[in-house]
This record gives structure tokens, C-alpha cells and sequence, in this order.
């Protein structure tokens, strides 16, 4: 056992952010946060071993010969946090985060500091807190997962971002864009609870962070923090409808819109005729069997959080 050092590894994904936003200076600064908390660093390309599997079962056999756990760190967006969380659910070692992506739903939800340095030095003076995260079939998800229109929101931001960049007005222009050429409709049944329910939708979308729930006013943000899935629907069709959704969701104000409705429930099921479902997960489209099964996972994943002072 290596006794007076404790493990950190770093795991981020070359292709995306970590790679454009660190320079030599950034890099060697984190280095240093970390050095003087007394951590032992490694650093992890998400794409140097077959998948995320056998390099996660490698950093966590990194950290088995240390006396201390240590933390293992996600640098990235949304997608490299949710691979490096599917690996940690129900582990002691806590999850630290590196907020580079665009929205950072969840490190803004955790109090985590958007600024790089600042996230860094959570991990030697914060705490880790356990979180609920949501599953769909066998793959989690961090802030959302959604069936319909979200999906082609993705592809098109990607096509936008390959273009122009990576940009926060490219997550509306895509959506506007969507909204014009594709509106193909859903046939599902969706189960909550144990009751099914026929529903023909353009868009469904299942929800795990408050915050984000939150900035578009619905009122299903509280049962996230409770541990229920969190769900939407979006059920009519035309134009200018789906325009105006999509005007009240940047103002907001999604509950107001026409057509809109939110639920929450321990279990929800969505049967298709469908052999295949096209699920976007925290911003990454995947191919699903139905039925599609989401529940929650109680104080599934520790993550490192600021400190609190509760006496204070």
C-alpha cells in the first residue's frame, strides 16, 4: 500500500474540450493545485483503452493500492462526465469535476466553480456528496435523456458546431432548424407508475437536474431532487405551435406553453412497435431496444462538492 500520497487520476477525452481550452501554463497550474493537496496525479485520454470499461477497471485498480481513496476527475462536458459516472455508481471513490462544457449543468447545480483552477482545488478542501442519477435501460443519465425531436436537436447542433464552432447560440439556431424541416411523430405507450397511457408526441424528455428543470420553470425540478423521474411531453404538432414552444422554452417558461405536460413517477416504461428508438443521453445519441425502462438510483455517485460550514 502506498501510504502517504492519495490517488487522483484524471480522465479526459483529447477530441473535446480539456484538449482546446488547457494551455502549457493551465495544465501546470492544475498540476501544482494538486501537487500541494498531496495528491499523486495520472492523467487518462478517455479513448486509450478499448472503452470506458476497461479503463475505468484500471484507474480503480490504480486506487486500490493506496490507503486513501483519492478522487478520479472527469474533464469535460456532458459526455465524459456520464461515462466516467457510469463507472462509479455505487463506489466510495467520489467523482471531481472539470466543467468545460457548454451549459455545465451539473457542476452549477453542485455549486462547482466554472472556473477551471477554482474546480481543481475542490478536490483536496471539498466534500463528496452522494447524488441521484437516473437510468434509461442499462445507461445512465447526468441531465437529460430524450425521445423525437431532441435527438435531431443534437445531430444538428453537431453539424452547426462542425461548421462554425462551438457556440451557445448554435443549441437554438439547431433547434429552430429542426423545428422547420423535421417533425416526425412518436406512436408510444408510456407507462408511469404502473398505468399506461397512448401517447402520439413529437418530443419526449426525462429530466435528472434540477437546475436545468428549474431555468425552464417546471415545477417536476423538486421531484428530481426527491428522487423521481422527471418527465415531458410535448404533444401537438404544427409550425407555429412548436415555434412558440420553442420561443417559451428559451424565455423560461416551457409549463405555459400549449400541449406541454410534465409528470413525475418512481418507474416509467415506453413501449414501441419500433425495433429501435433513437435516445439522446446527456447530449450523445444512442440506438435502444424497447421497452425503454427509467427509474432512479438513490445516492447513486459521490461527487466532490465545496465545503459547507454547517456551523456557520
Amino acid at each position: 500500500m502506498i501510504k502517504q500520497l492519495r490517488p487522483l487520476s484524471m480522465v479526459y477525452n483529447e477530441k473535446s474540450g480539456f484538449h482546446t481550452y488547457k494551455s502549457a501554463e493551465i495544465y501546470e497550474q492544475l498540476m501544482n493545485i494538486w501537487t500541494a493537496q498531496g495528491f499523486d496525479i495520472q492523467i487518462f485520454d478517455i479513448r486509450s483503452e478499448a472503452n470506458i470499461e476497461v479503463l475505468m477497471q484500471k484507474i480503480l485498480k490504480r486506487h486500490q493500492q493506496y490507503n486513501d481513496q483519492g478522487v478520479i476527475v472527469a474533464a469535460g462536458g456532458d459526455g465524459t462526465l456520464n461515462a466516467v459516472a457510469s463507472q462509479l455508481l455505487h463506489q466510495t471513490i467520489p467523482m471531481g469535476i472539470l466543467p468545460l462544457g457548454t451549459f455545465n449543468y451539473v457542476a452549477r447545480a453542485l455549486n462547482i466553480p466554472l472556473d477551471i483552477l477554482d474546480a481543481a482545488k475542490v478536490m483536496g478542501t471539498g466534500e463528496p456528496r452522494s447524488s441521484h442519477i437516473a437510468t434509461i435501460n442499462d445507461q445512465i443519465y447526468l441531465n437529460n435523456a430524450s425521445l423525437g425531436l431532441y435527438p435531431l436537436f443534437i445531430k444538428k447542433r453537431e453539424a452547426y458546431n462542425r461548421k462554425f464552432g462551438r457556440l451557445l447560440l448554435n443549441a437554438y439556431t439547431s433547434g429552430l432548424d429542426v423545428l422547420i424541416r423535421d417533425r416526425k411523430e412518436l406512436k408510444l405507450e408510456v407507462e408511469v407508475d404502473g398505468k399506461k397511457y397512448p401517447v402520439k408526441t413529437l418530443l419526449i424528455f426525462f429530466g435528472n437536474n434540477q437546475l436545468q428543470l428549474s431555468e425552464i420553470k417546471l415545477r417536476i425540478a423538486k421531484c428530481v431532487e426527491n428522487g423521481q423521474v422527471a418527465g415531458v411531453v410535448i404533444a401537438k404538432g404544427d409550425k407555429l405551435t412548436l415555434f412558440k414552444t420553442l420561443v417559451q422554452t428559451i424565455r423560461g417558461q416551457l409549463e405555459k406553453a400549449s400541449d406541454v405536460y410534465s409528470f413525475s413517477a418512481d418507474q416509467v416504461n415506453v413501449y414501441s412497435e419500433k425495433s429501435k428508438l433513437t435516445v439522446a443521453i446527456d447530449g450523445e445519441i444512442v440506438e435502444m431496444t424497447p421497452p425503454l425502462n427509467i427509474h432512479v438510483e438513490k445516492n447513486a455517485l459521490n461527487i466532490m462538492v465545496p465545503y459547507v460550514n454547517s456551523s456557520l
